[in-house]
């Protein structure tokens, strides 16, 4: 049976476990961020695939299951692509990581050319699309997403002329002159413009996308409209009063679409009130001590602002010495996965700087920092966030930040600060966070002395204006959203109250 929903992901959905010698696939233990959002919309359809890669050995090449099935998860197939180590050192963590990433996050000096391989990305790209096309009905939606898998829609337009093609595009995207560095420019361009509707996270990524492409194509702007009332926060870095909202080019109409992914305050609350979990809570609460707590989340990563972070904790410890001893700064920074080279040298630096704060400032009972490289459990996380006077998120640059968004929503509206950063999608939304420049130390300076000294009814009327925002447009609005922009009714989805349980 072909699927009316075709999504195409580089992450697999599902965990893999192996019992008794026997390999299963099951929903994932810890299903946070985009997955379980995306999956939902495989419960309003009768059959769905999602399509993503998987490293293979040569020796099981043979053996390869390109089909599994996720136990539980009945409405959906997975369609896999198999590839093996060297086409993932060369697709993800070279092009991908050393080439497309710093340019999508302005960070052109770290581009690499020399080692990329654009053959090998356009033909993974291709194998993506011709899965995705073998799977996809005739009226089917194929819903494309994030930069790895920028050349996708143009071979599924080349074979399924008249598909419905969607792209979501999950990182920030630069500037005219900060894309067209990248020497296949042209050809991601293209690509772009063979999608029915192409979606960002904010209206200023949305608007560096048309100006990319009028600067490349003779590309007709179509419509223009205001952007929405939240997403209007003038007076903020990231700011846009109006947005592109169609284009035309080759006869076709594309529409281009600004809003950025909520999180998931049901599952979020879910996990909070289990019992396990407020256990947990406890036991967090007792382990700080009673001291004022700062949590900054994230994993190794120059765009991230670790170091910049650091850095002004340590001018902080020696700016104000009658703070010793009455804080804890909580760092989770995920050491990158094997072969990650580009995050070498910032992972060294953070574990340097950490060790040179806590060797300075350190006494018996007290270490300035606790730093986590591994992995920490969802809901030990979420802990974290409910117990953290404060959150201190403050990359130099971010496509959105979910992190923001977690932490109001396990604080429940109830008091604590957010510290963020102005060149994150996220501050567009949430001017009622301390909003920062990481770049600069002043600013920096006076933000964290803000948090810490801000009185608690102004931490409340902060916090309530930035819960109500993340609640209301939460993961499910923005699946509404795009859903709208389609003007798309996937088979059992007929109404707007189906909608609101995706």
């Amino acid at each position: 049976m072909k699927s009316s929903l075709v999504i195409l992901y580089h992450r697999e959905p599902y965990d893999e476990v192996v019992e008794n010698g026997v390999v299963r696939y099951r929903a994932k233990k810890s299903p946070n961020g985009i997955l379980p959002t995306l999956k939902s919309f495989f419960h309003n359809v009768s059959q769905g695939t999602w399509v993503a890669w998987k490293q293979v050995k040569a020796k099981d090449a043979a053996k390869f299951q390109e089909r599994v099935e996720v136990e539980g998860e009945g409405n959906y197939s997975v369609r896999r692509i198999p590839l093996t180590a060297d086409q993932v050192k060369h697709f993800y963590h070279i092009t991908s990581k050393e080439a497309f990433w710093p340019i999508l996050h302005s960070f052109p000096y770290h581009f690499t050319y020399e080692t990329s391989d654009w053959e090998n990305f356009e033909n993974i790209n291709r194998l993506f699309a011709e899965a995705a096309c073998a799977e996809a009905a005739d009226d089917a939606l194929i819903w494309v997403h994030d930069y790895n898998l920028w050349r996708a829609p143009f071979f599924i337009r080349e074979l399924k002329p008249d598909a419905r093609i969607a792209f979501f595009h999950h990182t920030p995207f630069p500037s005219v002159d900060i894309f067209n560095i990248l020497p296949w420019r042209e050809k991601i361009i293209d690509s772009l413009l063979c999608c029915d509707i192409v979606g960002f996270h904010i209206p200023r990524y949305s608007e560096n996308f048309v100006n990319v492409a009028r600067s490349l194509r003779e590309v007709e702007v179509a419509a223009i409209e205001p952007v929405p009332s939240n997403l209007t926060s003038v007076g903020t870095a990231l700011a846009e009063p109006e947005a592109v909202t169609k284009l035309r080019y080759n006869g076709r109409e594309i529409k281009v679409d600004a809003f950025p992914v909520g999180t998931n305050p049901k599952q979020i609350q879910s996990v909070l009130n289990k019992p396990e979990t407020e256990k947990r809570y406890e036991e967090i609460l007792e382990l700080l001590g009673g001291r004022k707590t700062i949590i900054s989340a994230g994993r190794v990563d120059y765009v991230k602002g670790t170091r910049e972070m650091l850095e002004a904790y340590g001018r902080l410890l020696e700016r104000r010495p009658e703070l010793h001893g009455k804080l804890n700064l909580l760092v989770t920074s995920v050491s990158p996965a094997t072969g990650m080279r580009v995050y070498k040298t910032a992972q060294t630096l953070i574990e340097q700087l950490v060790g040179k704060i806590n060797g300075r400032f350190a006494k018996l009972d007290w270490i300035p920092i606790m730093l986590f490289t591994q992995p920490v459990p969802f809901a030990d996380l979420m802990c974290y966030y409910k117990a953290a006077d404060i959150c201190w998120t403050t990359p130099l640059r971010d496509g959105l930040n979910l992190v923001a968004k977690e932490y109001v929503i396990a604080r429940g509206g109830r008091g604590g600060v957010l510290i963020l950063s102005e060149f994150v999608g996220a501050a567009v939304e949430l001017p009622e966070a301390v909003l920062t420049n990481p770049y600069s130390i002043d600013r920096m300076n006076d933000a964290i002395d803000l948090a810490l000294d801000m009185p608690e009814d102004e931490q409340q009327q902060r916090m309530q204006k930035m819960y109500s925002t993340v609640t209301h447009y939460d993961v499910n609005y923005w699946a509404g959203r795009l859903l709208e922009q389609f003007e798309l009714q996937l088979p059992g989805l007929n109404s707007d109250k189906e909608l609101a349980a995706v």
